[in-house]
């Protein structure tokens, strides 16, 4: 199938439980597949009693194998982060469900049109960023030089950080970032998640070893007692990941109410996702 054609939605819903009731009961048309994604992902418009809405649909079938994760259980990880993103009440992940579809069972999230040059992620020269910025790492740039990759001490970006460490996020790249015109962050690409093994890789470091904010510590205690057995974001992952899963995610929220810091990487697995963006 060819690239898709951006098709202007008439009318677009884009939060909350309108957003998800167009999502898993509109009439899912494919208009054409997103080539550089790595697993099958095709972007559709869904419509539903007038309304419609440009979304991206990933059927199960169309999943590769990896060796980590189960087969056929990445759309159900999708899903999963969604739920966990609308509890923290900081919706950063576009509203996402799973449906049948043209291909069979698979994610379709809504999709976010991200604006241009939001200046989030950097390369830059020397060895200390600027201040509004946070060191990632240094990358070769070709030709034997190096140079100081950074993302934006944003207040968005660190709360995502927070997030993907409850999610367990094994592959935060640069290109799952979606700003959006009106100052929102999005983040996309949440099918390696929730492993019981600790595989968090990202670019958002740069708050490694530093105090949680009072804030996310808060957002962290509703999370706990939602994620309890009978709590109702438990009620919601129950059938979208393992027993195990869900409680190892339960130990990694108590574990960052414990340190109250961002962790930092393990060193058993590459802190880093490649390609970075």
């Amino acid at each position: 199938m060819s690239a898709p054609e951006r098709i202007p939605p008439r009318s677009v819903t884009t939060t909350g439980a309108a957003a998800a009731e167009l999502l898993a009961t509109g009439e899912l048309t494919v208009r054409g597949r997103i080539r550089e994604a790595s697993n099958a992902a095709l972007y559709c418009t869904v419509t539903l009693d007038g309304r419609e809405a440009a979304c991206v649909y990933k059927p199960v079938a169309g999943e590769r194998p990896l060796w980590d994760f189960p087969d056929g259980t990445l759309a159900q990880r999708e899903v999963a982060a969604y739920e966990v993103s609308r509890a923290t009440g900081w919706d950063l992940v576009p509203p996402t469900v799973l449906r049948d579809g043209p291909y069979g069972e698979g994610m379709c999230q809504l999709w976010i049109e991200a604006a241009p040059d939001a200046g989030l992620l950097a390369l830059v020269e020397g060895e200390e960023p600027e201040p509004g910025w946070k060191a990632i790492g240094f990358a070769e740039v070709g030709e034997g030089r190096t140079a100081l990759l950074v993302h934006a001490d944003d207040q968005r970006l660190r709360r995502l950080a927070v997030l993907d460490a409850v999610i367990n996020n094994a592959d935060r790249k640069g290109g799952h970032l979606l700003p959006t015109g009106d100052g929102r962050l999005y983040a996309i690409d949440h099918g390696v998640t929730f492993n019981v093994e600790n595989k968090l890789r990202t670019l958002l470091w740069g708050w490694a070893g530093e105090p949680l904010t009072e804030e996310a510590a808060d957002v962290l205690e509703r999370l706990r007692g939602d994620l309890a057995e009978g709590g109702t974001l438990a009620a919601r992952l129950a059938p979208l990941i393992t027993a195990a899963e869900l409680d190892a995610t339960r130990t990694r929220v108590d574990a960052l109410l414990a340190s109250r810091t961002h962790p930092g990487p393990s060193g058993e697995w590459p802190a880093i996702p490649w390609p970075p963006v």
